[in-house]
C-alpha cells in the first residue's frame, strides 16, 4: 500500500491554536480517529498528513489554511475521496469536508446550492421532489463539488447539458492567503474560469451555486452479456452509435466480478460485457433504441427499465465498497473497427486479463461545445475515453500494474494527449510537461497565470499540478 510517511507540524504552539480556532476535530497520527479520517475510497492510496482539519464551518477551513501557511504546509482537500493525489515526503495538512454537506434547493430558479460535503446521494432526494434533475455522475456516492471542479461527465444528462462545470453559478472559496472570496462570472473572472475544470488547484470550495434542468424520469439501466460475447456485441454497439441523438448516453465495460452476495446470483464472480444506456425520451422509444442490442447475444441479465431520475446510478452500478484499486485513462480521438478489436483481445476470454473493468464511454454531444460562460475544462472535444482499473486486496495491486500499461500502451494508438480530469489515476500527470499536455500550451500558460495570482506559493499542489508562472 502507498501511505506516506506521517511528518509533524513545526509548531505545537501553533497545533494548539489551531484547535482553539477550528470548531470541528483536528488530529495528528496519535488521535484514534485519524485513520478512519484519512481513509477513502481507495484502501490502496491512504494519506498520511501532519495534521488532518475536520471543518464544520468556512471559518474552520479558513484558519486551516492560514495555519498552514505560517507553517510552510502544503494542503490537501478531501469529501468521499474518490481520487487522490499522494504527497511525496514531508509536513503536510489534510481538509476533510464529510461534515458540511449542506443542500438547498431552489425550485423556482432551478438552481442547487452545497456544501463542500455533500454528496449525489444527498442532492438527489432533494432535486427529486421538485421534478428537477443535476448533472451528476455515474455513481451517486461521489462529492459533488471536487466532481464539479474536474468537469464532471454523467450517465444520462452530459450530451444534452454538457459538463456539469459547465452550470455553475458562483462559488465561495478560501485562497491561499486565507481570504474568502464571492467567485462568480462577473466578480473574480479569472478565478471562476480556473477553477471549473482544473479541480483544486486554486483554493478551497466551501459553496457552490449550479444549475439543474426539469427531468423527472427517464429510461435506462444495463444489459450484461457473457463475456464470450464481447466482439459481437461490441459492433452492434458500435453502430448503434451512429444515429443516437444528444439525448442518448451510452457505454460498455468488461467485468470480472467478485463472488459478493450483494451482486445478483447470475452476475457473482462472473465474466461479462456490461452494455449501459440512458436515455431522455419515452420509454417506447428506448425500447426500440435498445432493441438490437437486446437481440445480439443471449442476455444474462436486463435491468432496462423506465425509472425516476434519482434512480441515475442504476445505470452504472458502481462499487460502493472501499477497495485496492489501480487504475489507468486513456482520452480516445477516434473508435474505429481496429480500437474496439484490440480492446476485445486485451480484455476478452483468451487474454488472462485480470483486471475488474475496463470500460468506454461514449461522449460528443453537449460535451463538444463551449458553454455561455468558458471554463477551463481541458476534454471538450474528446469523442471516447477509456477508463480500466484492477480491484482486489492489498496483495493484488502488483499484478494488476503491467495489463494496466500495456492496455495504456495498445490505446494509445487511438489516444488524445487530452484526458477526463476526473478518470486520471494518482500516478498520472504527475510532472508538468504531462499536466501542459493535459490542457495544451495556451490554456495551461493562462492557469498557470491564474495560479501565480491566488497561490503563488503553491500551497494547493497535492494535485495533478499547476505550478505558478
Amino acid at each position: 500500500m502507498n501511505h506516506t510517511a506521517p511528518g509533524r507540524p513545526t509548531s505545537a504552539a501553533g497545533l494548539s491554536a489551531l484547535r482553539a480556532a477550528v470548531a470541528g476535530p483536528v488530529l495528528t497520527p496519535e488521535d484514534a480517529a485519524y485513520a478512519t479520517e484519512c481513509t477513502g475510497h481507495n484502501l490502496l492510496h491512504v494519506p498520511r498528513p501532519s495534521v488532518v482539519v475536520c471543518a464544520t464551518r468556512t471559518e474552520d477551513v479558513v484558519a486551516a489554511v492560514r495555519f498552514a501557511a505560517r507553517h510552510g504546509m502544503p494542503v490537501a482537500v478531501r469529501n468521499a475521496g474518490h481520487q487522490t493525489v499522494l504527497p511525496d515526503t514531508g509536513d503536510w495538512l489534510l481538509i476533510t469536508l464529510r461534515r458540511m454537506p449542506d443542500v438547498v434547493v431552489d425550485a423556482e430558479r432551478r438552481t442547487v446550492t452545497v456544501g463542500p460535503g455533500a454528496r449525489w446521494d444527498h442532492v438527489l432526494p432533494e432535486t427529486g421532489r421538485h421534478g428537477l434533475a443535476p448533472a451528476c455522475g455515474s455513481a451517486p456516492g461521489v462529492g459533488v463539488i471536487g466532481y464539479t471542479l474536474g468537469g464532471g461527465i454523467g450517465p444520462l444528462l452530459s450530451r444534452r447539458y454538457g459538463y456539469a462545470a459547465d452550470h455553475v453559478r458562483r462559488m465561495e472559496v478560501v485562497t491561499a492567503d486565507g481570504a474568502v472570496r464571492e467567485v462568480t462570472p462577473d466578480g473574480e473572472p479569472g478565478l471562476f474560469w480556473a477553477l471549473l475544470g482544473c479541480k483544486g488547484n486554486f483554493g478551497v470550495v466551501t459553496r457552490m451555486e449550479f444549475g439543474v434542468f426539469p427531468v423527472r424520469r427517464f429510461f435506462g439501466g444495463g444489459l450484461w452479456f457473457r463475456g464470450e460475447d464481447t466482439a459481437h456485441v461490441l459492433g452492434v454497439w458500435r453502430s448503434l452509435l451512429e444515429g443516437l441523438d444528444e439525448r442518448t448516453t451510452t457505454s460498455v465495460a468488461v467485468q470480472r466480478l467478485p463472488p459478493l452476495p450483494h451482486l445478483p446470483p447470475v452476475l457473482r464472480g462472473a465474466f461479462v460485457l456490461h452494455v449501459r444506456v440512458g436515455h431522455l425520451g419515452p420509454a417506447a422509444e428506448g425500447e426500440h433504441l435498445v432493441a438490437p442490442l437486446r437481440a445480439a447475444a443471449p442476455l444474462l441479465l436486463d435491468t432496462l427499465a423506465e425509472r425516476p431520475h434519482e434512480e441515475v446510478g442504476a445505470i452504472h452500478v458502481d462499487p460502493v465498497r472501499a477497495a485496492y484499486v489501480t487504475e489507468t485513462t486513456v482520452g480516445l480521438r477516434e473508435l474505429t473497427a481496429g480500437t474496439l478489436a484490440a480492446y476485445a483481445e486485451l480484455t476478452g476470454p483468451d487474454s488472462g486479463c485480470p483486471l475488474s473493468t475496463v470500460e468506454i464511454r461514449a461522449l460528443g454531444g453537449a460535451l463538444d461545445r463551449e458553454p455561455p460562460v468558458p471554463n477551463s475544462v481541458p476534454s471538450r472535444g474528446i469523442p471516447f475515453v477509456t477508463f480500466a482499473a484492477g480491484a482486489g486486496g492489498p496483495s493484488d495491486a502488483a499484478r494488476m500494474t503491467g495489463p494496466l500499461a500495456a492496455y495504456a500502451r495498445r490505446m494509445a494508438a487511438w489516444g488524445d494527449d487530452r484526458s477526463i480530469m476526473n478518470f486520471l489515476s494518482p500516478q498520472a500527470a504527475r510532472e508538468e510537461a504531462d499536466v501542459r499536455r493535459l490542457f495544451g500550451g495556451q490554456r495551461y500558460d493562462r492557469l498557470a497565470a491564474v495560479k501565480r495570482r491566488y497561490d503563488p506559493g503553491n500551497m494547493f499542489r497535492l494535485n495533478h499540478n499547476v505550478r505558478p508562472a
